[in-house]
């Protein structure tokens, strides 16, 4: 079932990317980005008030307090930076470059979660870098 809501966001990803770049054509980017948050907020709460779960916030404990407030702030200077690099940039390669991200959510992994690296992960790892090079590189040549 995982693997359906991972596709699911890939694909609500890619459009939200091209949704955006059409959005900030003539607009600042982090304008956007402030008027796209808005609408991330009214979801979200929406969601939790539909399931109910939002009795279990006090009983979020600080550790984990301070690591989605940590992801929080990362999230949105990843957004901020993202929306100015589509102002600045081609979306069919902005987006790859940016998807990354990808490789460094791998080896972050590894590192600091302690999740186990099989040979697999780390040529898909190699391989989504390389894909990412030879679009950037592409568009350069065009």
């Amino acid at each position: 079932m995982w693997l359906i809501f991972a596709l699911l966001a890939a694909l609500a990803a890619a459009i939200a990317v091209t949704l955006s770049k059409a959005g900030i054509k003539n607009l600042d980017p982090s304008l956007g980005f402030a008027i796209q948050s808005v609408c991330i907020i009214v979801v979200a709460w929406s969601v939790v008030a539909f399931q109910k779960s939002a009795g279990a916030i006090a009983s979020i404990d600080r550790k984990t307090w301070i690591f989605l407030v940590a992801a929080g702030v990362i999230t949105c200077i990843s957004s901020l930076l993202t929306f100015r690099a589509l102002k600045l940039g081609d979306a069919s390669v902005v987006s790859p470059i940016e998807r990354v991200s990808l490789v460094f959510a791998i080896i972050l992994a590894a590192i600091f979660l302690k999740e186990k690296l099989t040979w697999q992960i780390i040529v898909g790892a190699m391989l989504m870098f390389s894909g990412a090079v030879l679009i950037a590189l592409s568009k350069k040549g065009s």
